[in-house]
């Protein structure tokens, strides 16, 4: 008989290790930003065992296979409870593939490039900010890629979200009643621009010499007629101790408005079940944030690498399953991803807050975000938010250059599920959203176009 001697024990010994020690070591058989800025694949970093479905659930789930009702009960340890519940309650199915090996198609190859070069040089300032060796603003790529507590871990999740320079993001958005209905439909473009942290534009390491800000961000609503015009600007302070500055342009007024701070956990318009606190799991400025605590280590399943991309459709929408009416969910790709760093975190700067903690799960390949579920101030369940994540490779494996001539990684999709009433958001990524507007990444007039209080007065106008 062959006895393995890296099993699926061997590893949650390792885990429950580096639990127990309170040090983040990431990589189970050898480092995994060694190995990534090396420029080599994850075959060697973990053990076969945690690296596939047969692998985690003993055969009973194979890559491939549909997870469902029937089947899983067997990946209960390895879901977040809200995934676990739609499933194995109102009929979500989820396809699965293998496990991702190529790190260059788990980041936007510039970030990934910007994460190798400037490895090592980021370090917290006397505030608690991230700045470079010098003290200077840093300078792009994840800060801590091999990130050795909590606070590091949530430091590269809000540092850069999109992980590009710019971002124009065409948007189409459903959000349901309890009985699977529409309530309401939006079409909207999620803009952002660094102005730190930038990898790739050819204006310099700072947009306009700024080192005072991490990004400007701008929702923009264009559809239906009764919302079109309607912005909202956050501006974020470098500062991440400050609170960002935000900003409406609302057409019934014909003004810009300033909104409050508490605003973040109130949703912008009528129906989404999102707020701007829950975006990408880190929504607001991490200081304003606190009480950092790894709860879990290891394996896990969730929308990482590829398989959620459409591209048979041509505006990129998706097949959507499960739920009253068969509409509540996108049907996603799963896959295994073996080291999953989970944090538990409380809103420390928000008193008013409607949520006591938010538990954020990070993929230790990329220090991404997948998966936020938040929890109200009873500490019950409220809602999720899951976001698949990966490059332009449709189920087929049909690859889509969408971006400089290659394939584009990105976010597709995202599930917001307020558990507690019943209602669901679906944004999901378009290449087109009402008015013509398309998906585009990189373009430095986007800055003028959509993301200063003149431009947002003008959007409406």
């Amino acid at each position: 008989m062959h006895i393995k001697k890296f099993d699926s024990n061997y590893s949650r010994r390792f885990f429950m290790k580096q639990m127990a020690t309170g040090a983040l070591a990431t990589g189970v058989l050898a480092p995994l930003w060694s190995t990534i800025a090396m420029g080599r694949t994850l075959e060697g970093v973990y053990p076969d065992e945690i690296s596939s479905f047969e692998g985690l659930t003993k055969g009973k789930i194979n890559n491939g296979d549909v997870i469902n009702a029937n089947n899983v009960d067997f990946l209960k340890d390895y879901m977040d409870e809200v995934a676990f519940m739609q499933v194995k309650e109102m009929g979500r199915e989820i396809d699965t593939h293998a496990t991702t090996l190529d790190p260059s198609y788990l980041s936007p190859p510039d970030y990934l490039g910007a994460s190798v070069k400037n490895s090592g040089r980021a370090k917290f300032n006397a505030d608690g900010n991230v700045v470079t060796d010098d003290g200077s603003a840093w300078i792009g790529g994840n800060p801590f890629p091999d990130a050795k507590n909590g606070a590091e871990a949530f430091a590269n999740i809000t540092m850069s979200w999109g992980r590009y320079d710019n971002t124009f993001y065409a948007i189409q958005e459903d959000d349901l009643n309890p009985d699977g209905s529409v309530a309401y439909s939006y079409d909207f473009a999620w803009i952002e621009q660094q102005a730190t942290g930038r990898v790739s534009d050819p204006e310099g390491v700072y947009f306009k010499g700024q080192q005072d800000t991490v990004r400007y961000q701008t929702a923009w609503f264009n559809a239906p007629q009764d919302v079109k015009g309607t912005a909202f600007l956050s501006t974020w302070p470098y500062d991440q101790r400050q609170y960002p500055k935000l900003e409406g342009y609302l057409p019934a007024f014909k003004r810009v408005r300033r909104f409050p701070t508490n605003q973040r956990f109130e949703p912008l318009l009528p129906g989404p079940t999102w707020y701007l606190s829950d975006a990408w799991g880190a929504g607001d400025p991490w200081l304003t944030w606190g009480n950092f605590k790894i709860v879990h280590r290891g394996p896990m399943v969730g929308p990482a690498g590829g398989g959620n991309f459409n591209s048979k459709d041509p505006n990129w929408k998706r097949e959507r399953v499960g739920g009253p009416q068969g509409t509540s969910f996108f049907r996603s790709d799963y896959e295994v991803i073996p080291d999953v760093v989970v944090i538990d975190c409380e809103p420390t700067g928000y008193p008013r807050a409607p949520i006591s903690k938010r538990r954020v799960y990070l993929d230790a390949r990329t220090m991404v975000a997948y998966t936020s579920v938040s929890y109200d101030r009873q500490g019950k369940v409220y809602k999720n938010f899951e976001h698949g994540n990966g490059m332009s490779i449709d189920k087929d494996g049909t690859v889509t250059k969408a971006y400089r001539g290659g394939p584009l990684w990105t976010w597709n999709f995202v599930i917001i599920h307020d558990v507690q009433t019943g209602r669901i958001s679906l944004p999901e990524l378009v290449k087109e959203m009402a008015g013509g507007y398309p998906t585009h990444y990189d373009d430095t007039a986007d800055y003028d176009r959509y993301l200063t209080k003149s431009a947002i007065r003008r959007l409406g106008a």
